[in-house]
């Protein structure tokens, strides 16, 4: 209906069969958080099927994507412009994230691997070696170990050369909150060589 306009949902109760995919999205796109829970309610679980069929890694993965696609589903809803289901808008949405989470990971293991392989190019003494070696090897377990969002901003900045606002972009938060987990994911590889040299 031209000229017809969408006001939010009043309600948090409720039945989200009551209201169409179209008119979840409308509301979800003012900040109706009803609207945005009635909308989760309906598509997690056909999300998390399709997540799962994109990702052979673990269910934790998983869970990270499909929260990560209901966040972008939030942050968008307001683009929707009914060129297909809601559905198949939120499966996209769901296949770009997986796809960055793949491509994440593959950049780790790639990272991690050269951080334990860098070969010596003056080593002098054998001791020399196995001790740059232990301090690779920790270095690389200390990184697996920092939580996910430490860690991809740690990569992001210090490892990949990312500017803190392209990084920012691409991670979707504000610059001063990637230099903040910059900052906080140094101290814990310093502090977890640190420890393992005491």
């Amino acid at each position: 209906m031209k000229g017809a306009k969408v006001t939010p949902l009043r309600r948090v109760a409720g039945h989200a069969e009551e209201f169409s995919d179209e008119a979840l999205l409308a509301a979800c796109a003012l900040g109706d958080s009803a609207a945005m829970s009635a909308l989760i309610d309906r598509f997690q679980a056909p999300v998390y099927r399709f997540v799962s069929r994109l990702l052979s890694s673990d269910g934790a993965d998983r869970d990270d994507v499909v929260q990560g696609t209901f966040v972008e589903v939030a942050r968008c809803a307001a683009k929707f412009r009914a060129a297909s289901k809601v559905q198949v808008w939120i499966f996209g949405i769901a296949a770009n994230i997986a796809r960055n989470h793949i491509r994440g990971a593959v950049r780790r293991r790639r990272m991690e691997t050269a951080l334990v392989s860098v070969p010596s190019l003056h080593s002098i003494r054998p001791d020399d070696e196995v001790q740059r070696k232990q301090l690779l090897a920790q270095l690389g377990a200390a990184l697996a170990g920092l939580p996910h969002e430490l860690r991809e901003a740690f990569v992001l900045c210090d490892l990949e050369q990312v500017s803190g606002r392209d990084a920012a972009s691409s991670l979707g938060v504000r610059e001063g909150t990637v230099w903040r987990r910059v900052h906080e994911a140094r101290k814990a590889l310093r502090a977890a060589l640190d420890g393992g040299l005491g």
